[in-house]
């Protein structure tokens, strides 16, 4: 069996329970976070992992850590959550009250960054995940943030940065992206555990 890449978005924060944009915020998981984090320690140890990969933020690096593999990880900053700029805090129900037609996977966000850099982001890191089970010495893990899993889901299966708005990501969720004959497929995705 080809190796695979599996996508753990952080658990739970104050924000994310909250719908918050959050990118370079660097926010605690909240208790529920911290448990579902732990809880996937279970869910993730029948695997081996040759390469893990980890935002540099504190919520995925605690997830990663509480999951059991914070000892092997390498902190990627191309893994780092899109950066919506003066959007950061805001809901999006607060942004549409100023700009009703916004819309983050077109527009981007203001002082932040725009879907061409974050698609730029996603297409090193898969990249680079490539290489990683293309040797098949075991699955390759990141532990990152919501919208940029979900872009790094839609660029595996050659959709453009858009794509991610149709790929629904909760907090401590678990997705695994991986191959029918040589095909890129996503075998699994938004797995919660519930």
């Amino acid at each position: 069996m080809p190796a695979e890449i599996v996508l753990v978005r952080h658990g739970e924060t104050e924000w994310s329970a909250s719908g918050k944009h959050t990118s370079r915020t660097d926010l605690p998981l909240t208790e529920a976070g911290r448990e579902r984090a732990t809880a996937l320690g279970a869910t993730l140890s029948p695997r081996w992992f040759s390469l893990v990969l980890v935002s540099p933020l504190r919520r995925a690096r605690e997830t990663c850590e509480l999951a059991g593999l914070g000892e092997r990880a390498e902190v990627c900053d191309d893994l780092r959550e899109w950066d919506y700029g003066v959007y950061e805090g805001v809901t999006t129900a607060e942004i549409r009250e100023h700009n009703p037609d916004w819309v983050l996977w077109r527009d981007g966000c203001p002082d932040g960054e725009l879907p061409a850099q974050v698609s730029e982001r996603a297409d090193r890191m898969l990249e680079r995940l490539r290489h990683s089970v293309d040797r098949a010495d075991g699955d390759a893990i990141v532990f990152a943030h919501g919208h940029i899993l979900r872009v790094i889901g839609a660029r595996w299966v050659g959709l453009p940065v858009a794509g991610g708005a149709r790929l629904a990501l909760s907090a401590g969720s678990v997705s695994v992206l991986g191959f029918e004959r040589e095909t890129e497929v996503i075998s699994l995705w938004n797995d919660s555990g519930s």
